[in-house]
């Protein structure tokens, strides 16, 4: 029986070349084989191209559903608290 080298978890999935890619079933973490008699595994190498689009995508910024301020409404009135406590 194989672990996760990220969670170590059990991993138990037949593997047949020296290479290969998996994932976790654990954490999902991919997974590259490094031996096959016996079964190891380590982290996959990560595509740096593919990994640089996910950063990009996640540091995309949608300000469609924000609202304008109006500073006029939203200024500190301090009669208005005092008022209300």
């Amino acid at each position: 029986m194989s672990y996760c080298p990220e969670c170590e978890a059990a991993i138990e999935e037949e593997v047949e070349d020296l290479g290969e890619i998996v994932s976790c079933p654990e954490c999902g973490v991919e997974l590259e084989v490094v031996s096959v008699d016996p079964v190891e595994f380590d982290l996959a190498p990560v595509d740096e191209e593919e990994d640089a689009r996910e950063t990009d995508e996640e540091l995309e910024y949608d300000d469609s559903d924000e609202e304008d301020w109006d500073e006029e409404e939203d200024e500190y009135d301090e009669d208005e608290e005092k008022e209300e406590y």
